[in-house]
């Protein structure tokens, strides 16, 4: 018995109706895919559905949101995924709210919720509904030009330098003095944290709450 491979046999053995029958094969098929995807029914409806979804699933969901800010009620229709800061700043006018980090980290967009801090930009103003936001335009809301004592608090001791952050810095104060916690310089620096100053005027800040928590 021969251990040798068996060799193939060149193309042109084969016999012709082989070839014919394979060649045939795959015209026809090539011929059939074509006019399936010409007729649409596979670019028709099958692949049209999942591109409409698509599409639906991108548009933002909106609803209707009703809150008070600084005393003075305000209706308007949102975008699901907007922050507080972005509402305040972007269809309220109410700029005083400054944008930094936009992340959380800085508070120069602090406000009061309800009469609590919160970070405007980590805030959603669709859970808002009926809440009562206080802004730094709302702590002196009179037509006189007499200021909230921590305004004029920050100005006696000289607690800013560019300004960008005061307003957060300002309404932390607010907060950090109605939460009770203004008994010592350590004490007020340590729930003040987290607000950042880039100028670095934290000693004279720390100086400002207590003139204002002094006179309640």
């Amino acid at each position: 018995m021969s251990s040798e491979s068996p060799v193939p046999a060149p193309i042109s053995a084969v016999e012709p109706s082989s070839l014919l029958n394979r060649r045939s094969f795959i015209a026809v098929s090539t011929a059939v895919g074509g006019a399936v995807v010409a007729d649409g029914v596979i670019a028709g409806p099958s692949l049209a559905a999942p591109r409409e979804a698509a599409a639906a699933a991108e548009e933002p969901l909106r609803g209707r949101l009703s809150l008070t800010v600084n005393g003075e009620r305000h209706a308007a229709m949102i975008d699901n995924r907007t922050s507080l800061l972005d509402l305040l700043r972007e269809q309220f006018g109410l700029t005083g709210t400054k944008k930094g980090c936009d992340a959380g980290a800085c508070g120069a967009c602090t406000v009061l919720v309800d009469g609590r801090r919160v970070n405007a930009c980590l805030t959603l103003a669709v859970r808002l509904e009926g809440a009562e936001v206080t802004t730094i335009e709302g702590l002196a809301p009179g037509e006189d030009d007499d200021l909230h004592p921590l305004q004029q608090a920050f100005i006696d001791q000289d607690a800013f330098q560019c300004g960008y952050c005061t307003p957060g810095q300002i309404m932390s104060s607010l907060g950090c003095i109605r939460e009770g916690h203004t008994g010592s310089p350590e004490e007020i620096r340590e729930w003040m944290s987290g607000n950042i100053c880039r100028c670095g005027c934290y000693t004279k800040i720390v100086k400002a709450v207590e003139q204002a928590a002094g006179g309640k």
